[in-house]
């Protein structure tokens, strides 16, 4: 099964050498498990031409947010609702967790209540899932179709089940702690407040959901279903 990765952001170019760029990050999250991947670069307007040029897209995290003025983001948007009308599933994690929501008609803002930065808890449906996050901003109003498939007290909305068009997590499954705290080192000073930090620093080594949420996406790209082309009006 093929997978396009649309990146939407990059890895600090501190990081990028010894840790990866964020689609390598996602190869090895899901390595092993009968996919191969293609990479457009989004971010630098590098688009596919169909949504039907890969059985499967992964949207990946950025340092943007999905309602800023970047001249990515209206494309992007475009090319997930193409997607989503024709049924080619789609994976988004953290901005693409948001973007895709946005896409659809949902609301993302800059969350008041501030960041979540480290190893978070989360409730999927019931299973406590621990994972690492960094993020501020928020889907704070659903898209039609949308379904809440994991929440905390802080992300009300930290993941999303569209049917089987989509499944997005606002939690970062690909981040390995030595990124997290990469992070903290090279984006945090004057933005996250160091308190968080401190926590962060205290739960490091405790996010161990990534291959829980790794079996799941792999489940979610590879669950039958039909797929709708406009030339063709029927399933494929």
């Amino acid at each position: 099964m093929r997978i396009g990765i649309l990146q939407c952001g990059q890895s600090p170019a501190q990081l990028k050498d010894s840790l990866g760029d964020y689609p390598d990050m996602f190869v090895r999250l899901l390595g092993g498990r009968g996919f191969e991947f293609d990479i457009w670069h989004v971010e630098e307007m590098h688009f596919p031409d169909d949504p039907h040029a890969a059985d499967g897209w992964l949207l990946t995290g950025s340092r943007h947010g999905a309602y800023e003025d970047h001249a990515f983001i209206p494309p992007l948007e475009d090319f997930i609702r193409r997607t989503y009308a024709d049924g080619v599933p789609m994976v988004g994690i953290c901005f693409g967790h948001q973007i895709i929501a946005q896409a659809l008609g949902g609301t993302v803002i800059k969350h008041p209540g501030g960041w979540a930065v480290g190893t978070q808890d989360y409730d999927f449906g019931g299973q406590p899932v621990t994972l690492n996050a960094w993020h501020q901003d928020q889907v704070v109003t659903l898209p039609e179709g949308a379904q809440v498939a994991g929440r905390n007290a802080f992300c009300e909305n930290a993941a999303l089940i569209y049917g089987d068009r989509a499944y997005t997590v606002q939690a970062h499954p690909e981040f390995k702690d030595e990124f997290v705290q990469g992070l903290m080192d090279t984006r945090a000073k004057g933005v996250v407040p160091p308190e968080l930090l401190a926590q962060a620093s205290a739960r490091m080594g405790q996010a161990d959901g990534s291959g829980l949420l790794a079996d799941q996406i792999e489940a979610f790209f590879k669950q039958p279903r039909a797929l709708t082309r406009p030339d063709t009006q029927g399933a494929a």
